[in-house]
């Protein structure tokens, strides 16, 4: 959904859910949305902020390659500061990495009360420890570095989901990166009903896997089925490589640069980028269920051609993202 007249309308127009919390604040439900912030590649344009990108995962807020302009985005899109538990910088030019430092100054101005965990190419360790003391601030918040050296999987205490980083090729160190959900169970409640079983019991029959009822055994099997986990990969600033194809395979969600379009592919490849048709051709032949479009040169005003371009390869959902739209994980498969 896109959202271009802001300000004054209500939060509710703007697909944002809130819940009351006592002495009248509120908070996020918990959802599974990606928040875009911006889409412009190097240079930002009248329609497009430099990039940003909220993953909102129930009570995580991933934030990844915040650029210039992002603080801002977010007061636009209706997020703070406190729905932040993760950073993740895929390469340190100033389109993806500049605005960190008001993000990491407004983490303290709001006293996040829960660390931030914070990865990125360690090859740019020096550009972070910048970025994040740029200029003088009380710093009241818990930034957590994770430098990642290559690709593998990247440390992030406490997430429910697996996060891997993969190396990519632009002309300096890049990484993309992938959440992947554990698989778990569904409990089906007709199924609770026809054994009879309620209340403190199912809790043991899920932590135990069976239980003795009357005489008989029931097992987890019979009152429950398998619930895949999601994934979701962001992929930006790279030429075609084995990396791209390894993030994106089976993703629910492909968040994906189209820097050109494939008339340009000659310039994609020197400056390290990737087309439209590319992208499309990923998604596809990964399998993807939910395809993400971003990070558009300022040479295309109008991304008619990048859609057309794109859907002749990819069949499924298809998005053109846009700044300030929010775009749901689809449903699990």
């Amino acid at each position: 959904m896109e959202n271009r007249e802001l300000p004054g309308v209500p939060l509710v127009q703007l697909g944002i859910r809130l819940r009351p919390e006592v002495g009248g604040s509120v908070a996020r439900v918990s959802q599974r949305e990606l928040v875009v912030l911006g889409t412009a590649s190097q240079v930002p344009t009248k329609q497009r902020n430099h990039n940003g990108y909220l993953l909102l995962w129930d009570d995580e807020g991933v934030l990844f390659d915040p650029g210039e302009g992002t603080q801002r985005q977010m007061t636009h899109a209706g997020v703070s500061a406190t729905d932040l538990t993760r950073i993740a910088i895929t390469h340190f030019h100033g389109d993806h990495s500049l605005g960190l430092a008001g993000v990491a100054q407004r983490i303290s101005l709001d006293q996040v009360p829960h660390p931030v965990d914070v990865c990125f190419p360690a090859s740019g360790a020096d550009y972070y420890d910048r970025l994040v003391n740029a200029t003088a601030y009380y710093q009241r918040a818990e930034l957590r570095p994770r430098p990642v050296e290559s690709t593998g999987p990247v440390d992030f205490p406490g997430a429910p989901f697996a996060v891997s980083a993969v190396r990519l090729s632009h002309p300096v160190d890049t990484f993309g990166y992938r959440l992947t959900e554990p698989a778990g169970r569904r409990i089906l409640p007709d199924r609770l009903r026809h054994f009879g079983l309620s209340g403190p019991v199912v809790g043991r029959l899920q932590q135990r896997g069976h239980l003795e009822i009357a005489g008989r055994t029931i097992t987890l099997d019979e009152v429950s089925e398998h619930r895949p986990g999601q994934s979701f990969a962001f992929v930006m600033d790279t030429r075609l490589c084995d990396g791209v194809h390894e993030l994106a395979a089976g993703t629910d969600m492909l968040v994906i640069e189209a820097t050109f379009l494939d008339a340009d592919a000659s310039l994609a490849a020197e400056y390290g980028h990737l087309t439209a048709g590319q992208a499309a051709r990923v998604a596809a032949e990964a399998g993807t269920d939910t395809l993400v479009l971003t990070h558009f040169s300022q040479r295309y005003r109008d991304l008619t051609d990048h859609l057309t371009e794109a859907r002749e390869y990819f069949p499924g959902t298809l998005h053109i993202a846009t700044d300030l739209t929010r775009i749901p994980l689809p449903p699990r498969r």
